[in-house]
């Protein structure tokens, strides 16, 4: 696809400076810029290859001086980085753009299936499975039994969705990703052996939810396990049976939270954390790395640790487990000197 700067400053509510007829056909980084590429000057630090870039066009900040002449074309908007981004969603989007279904894919005939929707190669869409509109099913995607997706959500490559399961919206699930696998439920018998708890519930995704990839999401007991809106989950995450998450809370990557466990909005989650069953997370709590989480937390905390504790006590508390070596000796001269007297 080529775009002229005149189009891209109007998409982008720029001002160009310089030749507004010149063309684009991929983006670069500015430091490794290209006829016929668009990049973009938001960090000082890169201040210095505008001069000797070979992009055709640079988005630039409206106030930005250059202090030697600049060659290529500059259109200048409110925010380069703001606007770099944007023009990033769009490339991906139009990359992505894709309709029809495929000869080789399977879709159900009570399957429903909305306008402008894409169904790729060997991607199997089971029975009463509803699709809304321009939402994508990549190849070997597995959709089954009365599941819904929602309107302009992408399924990628090797996503498996259980039965009854629910996706939003504008959601992405990336490669690899399991909705609706049993939650991990077994009775323990006198025999010493375990006996399977059927797993009858279903998970349900809310609007705008991107979950990475391998991550896995396990259908409720009872009921459903659910993700809120906005949420955004990292890659190679495990989240159990009946846990609920508030809107726009992330988590990253290795992270796992154990069944019924139920998290506020606007949380933010390291990797490597690992909560317990049963217990709530307030909102606006963070989480740092490999912490443990085994009892419920109030809003606004941000914990350390493992088991993790409020961050102020943390830092305080990890002064003298550096000197507890110290603290330790010194102990010992205070019970020598004790016993001498």
């Amino acid at each position: 696809m080529n775009f002229k700067a005149k189009e891209i400053a109007q998409m982008l509510g720029g001002i160009i400076e310089g030749d507004e007829t010149v063309s684009v056909n991929t983006i670069s980084k500015i430091e490794e810029g290209k006829p016929g590429s668009i990049s973009f000057l938001a960090n000082p630090k890169y201040t210095q290859f505008i001069y000797s870039t070979k992009a055709s066009i640079v988005i630039v900040d409206k106030d930005f001086q250059p202090e030697s002449p600049v060659s290529t074309t500059l259109i200048r908007v409110e925010s380069a980085y703001v606007a770099f981004a944007s023009l990033l969603d769009f490339y991906n989007n139009a990359k992505k753009e894709k309709k029809g279904i495929s000869s080789l894919a399977f879709v159900s005939e009570t399957a429903t299936v909305g306008k402008d929707v894409y169904i790729g190669e060997f991607a199997y869409v089971g029975e009463h499975v509803q699709i809304g509109d321009n939402a994508k099913i990549y190849p070997q995607a597995f959709v089954d039994l009365n599941s819904k997706i929602g309107k302009s959500t992408t399924i990628f490559s090797g996503v498996k969705i259980y039965p009854d399961c629910e996706i939003g919206n504008d959601c992405i699930l990336h490669s690899g990703v399991v909705i609706g696998g049993d939650g991990f439920g077994f009775a323990p018998q006198e025999d010493k052996n375990y006996k399977k708890i059927a797993q009858i519930g279903n998970v349900i995704i809310e609007d705008d939810v991107e979950i990475g990839a391998n991550t896995t999401i396990d259908r409720a007991t009872l009921g459903s396990t659910i993700i809120r809106k906005g949420v955004k989950l990292d890659n190679l995450i495990q989240i159990a049976h009946n846990v609920e998450i508030g809107e726009n809370t992330v988590i990253a990557s290795q992270t796992g939270i154990s069944g019924s466990t139920k998290i506020g909005k606007n949380c933010m989650i390291a990797g490597q954390v690992g909560i317990i069953g049963h217990i709530i997370i307030g909102d606006n709590v963070k989480i740092s790395a490999q912490s443990g989480i085994s009892t419920s937390v109030k809003d606004g905390i941000i914990l350390f640790g493992s088991p993790a504790f409020e961050a102020s006590k943390y830092r305080k508390a990890y002064v003298h487990f550096r000197n507890l070596e110290k603290i330790v000796a010194r102990i010992d001269r205070l019970e020598a000197l004790a016993k001498r007297d």
